[in-house]
């Protein structure tokens, strides 16, 4: 039974169709993109309004046995741009809900993994909230994706609490070290005091790399 993996990468507004043209020519099915924001690692740069940046969000869903293809392909595509042109990540997607079946192998977990993807899903307004009390733990940056809830504020509450239609979604990629410092910083947020305010949850990360050139 195939396996599957979750490649994204985040790069500037605009720029991704060299990302997914190559993936693409490498063996991918194709990809979703999103618009998110991006949250400086420089506390100076955000309180002047310069360390936020319009962000694509490109992610691409393929067989395990395609990954580090497509992988390495979206690497070499921008790699003649700037110095941290963006990042690339994959993580293991596990099982795949397709056409009414769910198809894929349980998740093997590895205990080798050196990065984690934080991912912070709470209400509109809170994500630098959450970025500002990541970045104190030993954060760098994070991207931020506007979402909703499945559900409209008036119907039925979800385990007894109410459920707020307008989110945020907070992606932040911090090494294994500094995961359990991060999160505690994170749930202890008065934002998320109340219960139902949001939920956070890692994902082990398997192929990582800054993308642009090296030097």
């Amino acid at each position: 039974m195939n396996t599957f993996k979750l490649i994204t990468a985040i790069v500037p507004h605009n720029r991704c169709n060299s990302v997914s043209e190559a993936a693409q020519k490498a063996g991918s099915w194709g990809g979703t993109v999103l618009t998110g924001r991006g949250i400086s690692a420089n506390k100076f740069l955000d309180f002047l309004g310069l360390g936020e940046t319009s962000l694509d969000v490109m992610m691409i869903l393929t067989e395990s046995e395609k990954c580090n293809g497509i992988f390495s392909a979206i690497v070499d595509s921008v790699s003649e741009e700037k110095k941290n042109f963006g990042i690339a990540y994959s993580t293991n997607a596990g099982q795949l809900l397709k056409a009414g079946n769910i198809t894929g192998d349980k998740p093997v977990m590895n205990g080798n993994k050196k990065q984690q993807l934080i991912t912070v899903i709470l209400n509109r307004g809170f994500a630098d909230d959450a970025m500002a009390a990541a970045r104190n733990a030993g954060a760098g940056g994070g991207t931020v994706l506007n979402a909703r809830g499945t559900a409209k504020e008036d119907d039925e509450k979800f385990f007894g609490v109410n459920i707020v239609p307008e989110k945020e979604m907070l992606q932040i990629v911090v090494s294994e070290e500094k995961k359990d410092a991060v999160l505690d910083a994170i749930k202890t947020l008065p934002c998320l005091s109340q219960p139902g305010s949001g939920i956070c949850f890692c994902s082990e990360i398997e192929n990582f790399s800054v993308l642009g050139k090296n030097n």
